[in-house]
Formats: C-alpha cells, structure tokens, sequence
C-alpha cells in the first residue's frame, strides 16, 4: 500500500493555523516576543498594556490578555519546557494582581 502525501500548502496551513489565530482574530496586538521575556512581571505587564490599548478585542482588557496567555501555553503544549512553563503560569498570577484581580487566601 502506498504512502499518502499531503500536498505542502495544506500541511503549512494546519500546522501554522495557531499563528493565523493570533495574527487575525480578534484578538490583541501583541509586542513582538512578548512570550519571550525575561520575567513574568513583563510579560503580565506587555499583555496588559497590548489589551489596554487594543480595539480589535470583544471582551473586557483582562480577560482578552488572560486568553491569550492561556491560548499560548496550551498551543506550546509538551514542547514548552517546564522552566518557561512555569513562567508563563507566574505571568498569570501577576496579570491577576495588575487588573486587581488576585485569588485571596
């Protein structure tokens, strides 16, 4: 039995469609490598400023920079390393604590 090919183009659409996502959705205007920062407390603070500033989001600032947090975390999936995973998940808690929305207790 022969082997399927997929044809180029298709296969770039499908693994790429996340990125489509975040580029033309309405989403936020993202700083370039906000993901990439060196602490959590930047990129809490990039994501606030992008949703403060955006006209493209449906939904309250917090929530729209929260979702695009989460939505990044999930597609870097098991490929994120735990140290950079952990990062983004204290991003959470600092975006929490910007928009005045820390968990008591």
């Amino acid at each position: 039995m022969a082997k399927r090919r997929h044809k180029k183009s298709s296969v770039c659409r499908t693994r790429r469609w996340s990125r489509l996502v975040t580029e033309t959705s309405d989403a936020l205007t993202l700083d370039e490598g906000v993901f990439k920062k060196s602490t959590a407390r930047a990129i809490a603070s990039s994501l606030k400023r992008s949703a403060d500033r955006s006209r493209r989001r449906k939904s309250d600032p917090y929530r729209s920079a929260m979702s695009m947090l989460t939505f990044y975390i999930n597609r870097a999936g098991k490929g994120l390393p735990k140290t950079r995973k952990a990062k983004l998940e204290k991003a959470k808690d600092e975006l929490r604590v910007l928009y005045g929305r820390a968990r008591k207790g």
